[in-house]
């Protein structure tokens, strides 16, 4: 599913999928996404998601 996903100040295009084993939806997290937002392990994460249709 095509989205639009915001952390921090860093926004983008990307999309989700649907993990069945997880009954979840999965957000890839580029390294550079990672790098300037400051993610690490455990780290709890504020994430904004627009649908595109």
């Amino acid at each position: 599913m095509k989205v639009t996903a915001k952390i921090g100040d860093s926004e983008w295009q990307t999309a989700i999928w649907f993990d069945t084993k997880q009954d979840t939806y999965l957000l890839p997290l580029k390294a550079a996404i990672r790098k300037k937002e400051n993610i690490v392990l455990d780290k709890d994460v504020g994430i904004i998601i627009w649908v595109t249709f």
